[in-house]
């Protein structure tokens, strides 16, 4: 082997050695192109080494292979943009660490006229730029390992491509617009990230954790009270004026409106029953640290990666952890409501699908884990509760048992189904759509319950507020003879299905923290606990 590749195999270690012929004339990029074409190429110059994965290794072949295998970010100005917007990935909650930001630099430096640690060097640019490229476009992490979400057949989420982006061979003489491209293209994601680049630039706050005790009602005295007041204050709840009006009266102890205003304000941002009670749930969010706070802002970063991919211009949105729904029509959302969800031993799955029918009037049979731990201990108590709530006693053939002939104790072969009318909890309509959860949306006769907060209430399914106005949009494409065939089956009271005239598209998602477009961030309580899994994911997983 030629000495002249002595100090190239030093840097860029292999784990297939390739060799050249001692006389042979190196062509243009043949260096680059050797390198990448072996089995498990391995950038040693970066401390630790950099082993590239097959997925890694054919984005960087297909990268140069558009550049002629010849060095890209050779031009100094070219690597200083590079560098300048890794730098800028902080803003998006990830680590410019992760990027190799600093090896870059040292090699940057080091490579002054010596060809194996340019080629070195570009290799590791290259690399960096496109592993950031692909977390900006599709998320850090493999969703499908901390945070499933199911796909129907009809809407499976396409293969991700060789490059993480149409721009990422032909934008490098303007890596602003490259990585501005490659950002989630929604408001959301916007407002977060710029709620998040102005809260990690402040200082980290530091509270008192407020200690459990009875209930605080408003007006009366407690000695945590000074501590709850330092608490919202030093969160922005209550202002210098109110904390002064409090000190001219002498408050103390006493929990005084000033002080139910702001911490009704603060349960308002976090998903919390407004009532100015401090219970268990208001006090567990008021005890989150600052620092945990802000790891919230950045698992939802990642999350909204992923979700972009997920959105289409028309579609339904369940907003699970914040208990909404949603229509958005050519990407601007034009109708939301309430909806209540699952509880946690219950939780709504998450999924999208396509919305392909109705049912008018349903009946409700009864789910076998409902059947089990919830109706069975009411019928050993009194078997009149099947009458009270309607319910008829089927086998599996859909032919009507009597119940007194059933023991209740070891229940085999049967169904509970309620028939349609105005106590049936699927109200008026059920809204389906294929997945293997047996989930759906629908109406309920339980409307109080819309008022609460959080919304956790039911078994899985989730429960719309302004039913009638949902099916407006999603007959938006009937013909008036259609509109006037669903009109009448619903009127009717009998038990039809319905289907649509053009399947819709339905995410059920989650994410527990959003800003508005003034950079007020807004807090939900992470009820099926998946912000840890996420979190120690984005910090363990390393490019």
């Amino acid at each position: 082997m030629s000495k002249k590749h002595t100090p190239w195999l030093a840097i860029l270690l292999l784990a297939s050695p390739f060799s050249f012929a001692a006389t042979a004339p190196e062509p243009a990029g043949g260096t680059l192109r050797h390198a990448l074409e072996q089995p498990q190429p391995t950038l040693a110059c970066a401390a630790p080494a950099v082993h590239l994965t097959g997925t890694e290794r054919a984005a960087l072949l297909e990268f140069y292979r558009q550049h002629a295998f010849a060095p890209v970010w050779q031009a100094g100005a070219r690597l200083a943009s590079l560098l300048e917007q890794l730098e800028q990935l902080s803003d998006d909650g990830l680590s410019p660490d992760d990027y190799q930001v600093a090896t870059l630099r040292r090699l940057g430096q080091q490579a002054n006229g010596q060809a194996a640690h340019a080629d070195c060097a570009d290799l590791l640019a290259s690399h960096a730029y496109l592993q950031a490229l692909r977390h900006l476009a599709w998320g850090k992490l493999d969703r499908a390992s901390v945070e499933p979400l199911w796909h129907s057949p009809q809407v499976q989420p396409p293969p991700r491509p060789t490059l993480p982006t149409p721009q990422a061979a032909t934008g490098l003489d303007d890596l602003p617009a490259t990585f501005t491209q490659a950002r989630p293209q929604l408001p959301a994601y916007a407002n977060l990230r710029r709620a998040w680049a102005e809260l990690r630039r402040q200082p980290l706050p530091d509270w008192e954790t407020v200690p459990a005790g009875p209930l605080l009602r408003p007006g009366r005295s407690d000695p945590r009270v000074p501590l709850l007041e330092r608490r919202l204050a030093t969160a922005g709840y209550l202002g210098e004026t109110a904390a002064s009006t409090r000190r001219a009266d002498a408050s103390g102890e006493r929990y005084d409106p000033l002080l139910v205003d702001a911490l009704e304000a603060f349960q308002r941002r976090h998903q919390l029953q407004p009532d100015g009670v401090l219970g268990p749930a208001t006090l567990a969010e008021l005890n989150v640290s600052p620092a945990a706070r802000r790891d919230q802002v950045r698992v939802n970063l990642e999350r909204l990666r992923w979700l972009a991919r997920e959105m289409e211009p028309t579609m339904v949105v369940v907003d699970v952890a914040g208990a909404r729904i949603a229509f958005q029509r050519n990407g601007e959302e034009v109708w939301q409501a309430r909806t209540q969800v699952g509880r946690p031993e219950r939780a709504t799955p998450l999924l999208k699908s396509r919305i392909s029918h109705l049912t008018l009037n349903p009946t409700w049979t009864v789910p076998p884990t409902i059947m089990r731990e919830d109706k069975l201990p009411e019928i050993r108590r009194d078997i009149g509760f099947l009458d009270t709530h309607q319910l008829r006693v089927l086998d599996y053939q859909g032919n009507t048992l009597d119940p007194h002939q059933v023991d209740w104790n070891d229940p085999r072969g049967i169904l509970l189904r309620q028939e349609a009318g105005p106590k049936n909890p699927l109200g008026r309509v059920a809204i389906r759509f294929p997945n293997p959860f047996s989930v759906y949306l629908h109406d309920t006769p339980s409307q109080h319950l819309f008022d609460k907060l959080p919304r956790v209430f039911s078994s899985g399914c989730v429960r719309v507020e302004q039913v009638v106005r949902l099916l407006d949009y999603l007959l938006e494409d009937a013909s008036p003879a259609q509109r006037a065939r669903f009109e009448e089956q619903l009127a009717s009271g009998r038990t039809r299905d319905f289907g649509l005239p053009q399947p819709v598209p339905i995410l059920l998602a989650y994410w527990t923290a959003e800003a508005d477009r003034d950079g007020r961030l807004r807090f939900r309580p992470d009820m099926y606990q998946h912000d840890a899994r996420i979190l120690a994911a984005l910090d363990s997983v390393r490019p």
